[in-house]
C-alpha cells in the first residue's frame, strides 16, 4: 500500500516521529475482522452460541461485550447463521461508538447517518425492543441496505428515514434522548480495509468532511433534549475531523459539555481505528433558534410499496390478526405502536414514550421502513412478510421445520427451492436453521413452497 505523502506528514505531525513510525508500520499488518452476536436471538439458543464461538474462532473485543474478533478464513458472512440474523459483521473499532452512547430501553434515539446498519443494530439490541429508534440515511440505496440489515436481525422498534439533517431538525426539535452521529469522513481508518479510500484521500477532502460534519452536528444539537447525550464518531485519525470539530462545536454551543473522548489506534489496539466523543446537552437555550421554525411538508410519506394511504389502518390490522391466527398464533403486537399502510404493505409503527411520533406525523417524512413490516394485503387476505418471520419467536409460529446448518435442505431453502415437509406441517410456517428462523414456507402435499425473498437467495451455493 502506497500512502499519500501529505497523509504521512499529517500523521507524523499528529503523533510524533516514534509513534508515527509504529502507526505507519500497522499498514503492513493484516486488518482485523469482527462480528457482534445478537443476544436476543442467541440467549435462547446456548448450543448455537457455543457453535458460533467454535466455528469462527471468536476472541472477545475488549470494549464491546457482544463483540468478537473472528478468523477471516472462517467466512461467517457465508454461513446460514448470518442469514438467520444471529450476528452482524462489523469492524471491531466501530463497535465503540454505540457502547459510549449507552442506549437504554424505552428511550427515543436517533442514529443520524446510519447505513449500513452496524451501529443501529447495536443500539436496537441494547434497547431490548422498548422505545423508538429512528435510523436515518440520506442516500436512498444505502437506506435500503440499512433497512435490510435491521430486518435481518428482526428488530421491530426501528424506523428508517431517508432525510437530510436540516429536514429532520425542523421536524424533531428537542425530541431525542440520545443521538449518534457516525459522521461521513475521509476514512483514514478504512485504508487497510479498502484501498479505494487511499486513492480518494486528500487534504482538501479532509477539510470538506470536517465542514460537513460541523454542519450535521449543528442540526443534531437542535434535536437533542436537554440532558440528552450526543455521540460523535469517525473512522478517521486527523484532528481536523475530530478534536477540532468538537472544539469548534462546543465553543459555539455552550449548552454542550464534553464527557468523554476515546480513540482507538491500529498500532495500539486490535482495530482499524475510531474516534468517539460523548457530549451532554446541559441547557436548551443555547441552541440556534433559527432552525426551530417548522417547515411545510406537503408530500405524503413514502414507504416500501407506495404512499401512506391513511394515518391508521385499523381494517387492515384486523385482517392481519385474523390470518395471523393461522401462521403465527402465538404472536402479539407491542402496545407501543399502531398500524399504518404503505401501498400493499401493512406496518406496525413504533411510538416514542411521549407519543409525539405517530402515524399522523408521517406525511412529508421520507421513509424506507415504517417499523415492523407485518404483511402484504392481497385482495382479501394477508400474506406474512419476511420481516415478520425474522421477528417472531419460533414458538409463535404455527409450525417450525428446522435443519442443521450443513443439511442439504438448509442450502436448498436459501437457494429458493422447494423442500420436503415434515409431519405436522400444513399451511404457513417457519423454516429454521438449528431452531433459528430463516423465513416462511407454505406446506402442502408433503412439500414446502419457498417464500424466502428472491433478492436474498444464495444462487450457486
Amino acid at each position: 500500500m502506497v500512502l499519500p505523502h501529505a497523509y504521512i506528514t499529517q500523521m507524523q505531525g499528529l503523533l510524533g516521529e516514534a509513534a508515527a513510525a509504529a502507526f505507519l508500520q500497522s499498514y503492513k499488518e493484516a486488518r482485523t475482522y469482527g462480528l457482534r452476536i445478537h443476544p436476543g436471538k442467541l440467549e435462547p439458543q446456548p448450543d448455537v452460541l457455543r457453535s458460533i464461538h467454535s466455528l469462527f474462532k471468536l476472541e472477545p473485543v475488549p470494549w464491546c461485550d457482544t463483540g468478537y474478533y473472528y478468523d477471516e478464513f472462517t467466512r461467517p458472512g457465508r454461513h446460514p447463521y448470518h442469514d438467520a440474523g444471529l450476528y452482524y459483521i462489523q469492524e471491531p473499532s466501530a463497535m465503540s461508538a454505540a457502547e459510549l452512547l449507552d442506549p437504554q430501553p424505552g428511550e427515543t434515539i436517533l442514529d443520524l447517518a446510519a447505513a449500513p446498519g452496524g451501529k443501529s443494530t447495536q443500539i436496537a439490541g441494547k434497547m431490548n425492543g422498548q422505545g423508538l429508534l429512528i435510523s436515518n440515511e440520506i442516500h436512498p440505496a444505502r437506506a435500503k441496505i440499512l433497512s435490510e440489515n435491521i430486518e435481518r436481525l428482526g428488530f421491530a422498534n426501528t424506523v428508517v428515514t431517508n432525510e437530510t439533517p436540516d429536514r429532520l431538525s425542523a421536524r424533531f426539535p428537542e425530541f431525542f434522548d440520545r443521538i449518534l452521529l457516525d459522521s461521513p469522513c475521509s476514512g483514514e481508518g478504512m485504508f487497510r480495509k479498502d484501498p479505494d479510500a487511499v486513492a480518494e484521500w486528500s487534504p482538501g477532502h479532509v477539510e470538506m468532511c470536517a465542514s460537513r460534519s460541523s454542519d450535521i452536528l449543528r442540526h443534531a444539537a437542535l434535536m437533542l433534549k436537554p440532558g440528552g447525550i450526543l455521540v460523535y464518531s469517525t473512522c478517521t485519525f486527523n484532528r481536523s475531523e475530530n478534536e477540532s470539530v468538537i472544539e469548534a462545536f462546543t465553543a459555539s454551543h455552550p449548552a454542550f459539555a464534553i464527557e468523554q473522548l476515546e480513540r482507538i489506534w491500529p498500532h495500539e489496539q486490535r482495530g482499524e481505528g475510531h474516534f468517539v466523543a460523548r457530549l451532554r446537552k446541559l441547557d436548551s437555550q443555547a441552541a440556534d433558534a433559527k432552525l426551530h421554525h417548522p417547515v411545510s411538508h406537503p408530500a405524503q410519506a413514502k414507504g416500501r410499496k407506495g404512499q401512506a394511504t391513511a394515518p391508521s389502518a385499523a381494517a387492515e390490522l384486523e385482517l392481519f390478526l385474523r390470518f395471523a391466527a393461522d401462521f403465527a398464533p402465538g404472536f402479539s403486537l407491542s402496545q407501543h405502536g399502531e398500524p399504518v399502510r404503505f401501498g400493499d404493505a401493512l406496518y406496525w409503527l413504533p411510538r416514542d414514550i411521549d407519543k409525539r411520533f405517530t402515524a399522523a406525523s408521517l406525511p412529508g417524512l421520507k421513509l424506507a421502513r415504517g417499523g415492523l413490516h407485518l404483511c402484504d394485503i392481497r385482495k382479501n387476505r394477508a400474506e406474512p412478510s419476511h420481516a415478520l418471520a425474522k421477528h417472531v419467536s419460533p414458538g409463535d409460529a404455527a409450525w417450525v421445520q428446522s435443519a442443521s446448518a450443513d443439511d442439504p435442505d438448509t442450502t436448498a431453502y436459501l437457494r429458493g427451492e422447494t423442500i420436503p415437509a415434515g409431519s405436522g406441517c400444513s399451511g404457513w410456517g417457519i423454516v429454521a436453521v438449528d431452531g433459528c428462523p430463516l423465513g416462511w414456507g407454505k406446506a402442502n402435499g408433503g412439500q414446502i413452497k419457498n417464500h424466502y425473498p428472491k433478492g436474498l437467495r444464495r444462487m450457486g451455493v
